[in-house]
């Protein structure tokens, strides 16, 4: 019945929904939508994310053209947790850690595919796969090895250098990348087993004696269920902190900061995940069907990408764009104000 009744609703498009994504404020909601749209229901906002099929694909449609790839250029695989601890009845949505919360919390799990080619920041998102093992049986480093295999396979990506953290460090994940002929930068958690000698065995990333040159130029280890040498580094931060961190680059000149460098490109993912959920509404869908979420959240990337484009020919941030679309209504607001102080 609904199908029938909604063949004669007024239908809104794509490009209606991104365009809405981008400009509002703080309500992402179908209602809002339909109470800001001429002769359109909220049913018929309901009716388009539960109909249309968006997906990744048309991600990399859009992006394909804006990237600038090479060898030189990086790929970078990360996930990032959106938030749905308040909801209780959303399709997709399951407990799961959230490295932003530092624990485990109810929401839908992205894996993300993004392009750099490091020199100037101009990263864009080119692929991306749900998490949702209930639907497809695939973890998350199932999904890294689909994401980097149609990369290399089917999008013909010159980039040569791989970047990822801990998460996806198995034995399985840098053999892939390794077969593929590419390199990979990645941490490893601190109670990795590293051996530094076949006579010694394996011991602790903690316990190998860190001397001088080594800490400048790395240590050749190997890591167990990995038929290939690796280059250890120890980074310290300034606080402190230290990142693990291994490549397979054959480069027999490489120093500890031009991995710290490598290492520190990894960062555009996370600005990525940033402004998806600051600009884009990407955690703020109400609607329970899995399919309306995987539509909005295919939306918000179209979203994302269309302020990344807008904000790159104006030469401002993607954060600036936004504040400007709202500035003229502040001064109109401020010059003749609709509600005034008692």
């Amino acid at each position: 019945m609904k199908t029938g009744y909604a063949s004669i609703l007024p239908m809104i498009t794509k490009q209606q929904y991104v365009e809405y994504l981008v400009s509002s404020p703080i309500n992402y909601t179908c209602s809002n939508l339909a109470a800001h749209l001429e002769d359109v229901s909220h049913d018929a906002v309901t009716d388009y994310l539960e109909r249309e099929r968006h997906t990744a694909r048309q991600l990399w449609e859009l992006a394909q053209h804006l990237i600038a790839d090479s060898p030189d250029a990086f790929l970078i695989i990360d996930d990032s947790v959106h938030d749905k601890r308040y909801s209780r009845k959303i399709e997709l949505v399951k407990r799961q850690y959230s490295g932003n919360e530092h624990g485990v919390i109810a929401g839908i799990g992205v894996v993300n595919l993004v392009h750099t080619p490091a020199t100037d920041g101009d990263f864009y998102p080119i692929d991306y796969r749900i998490y949702a093992p209930d639907a497809d049986g695939k973890t998350k480093n199932d999904h890294f090895r689909d994401m980097l295999v149609a990369a290399i396979a089917d999008k013909r990506l010159q980039a040569r250098t791989i970047l990822f953290d801990s998460w996806y460090a198995s034995a399985d994940n840098l053999k892939l990348v390794h077969r593929a002929h590419r390199i990979f930068y990645t941490t490893l958690k601190a109670n990795r087993l590293v051996s530094l000698d076949k006579a010694e065995g394996y011991l602790h990333l903690s316990d190998i004696d860190w001397t001088g040159d080594r800490l400048q130029h790395g240590v050749t280890v190997r890591l167990q269920k990995v038929p290939f040498d690796v280059q250890l580094f120890k980074l310290v931060a300034t606080n402190g902190d230290i990142d693990w961190v291994i490549t397979n680059d054959p480069d027999s000149t490489l120093t500890a900061q031009a991995v710290q460098d490598a290492n520190d490109v990894r960062w555009q993912v996370e600005e990525l995940h940033r402004g998806l959920k600051q600009l884009t509404g990407i955690e703020r869908c109400q609607c329970r069907k899995a399919r309306s979420q995987r539509n909005h959240l295919a939306c918000c990337y179209h979203a994302w990408l269309s302020l990344k484009v807008h904000a790159k020919r104006l030469g401002k941030t993607l954060y600036q764009v936004r504040t400007d679309l709202f500035r003229d209504y502040l001064r109109a607001e401020l010059a003749n104000p609709h509600v005034h102080a008692l």
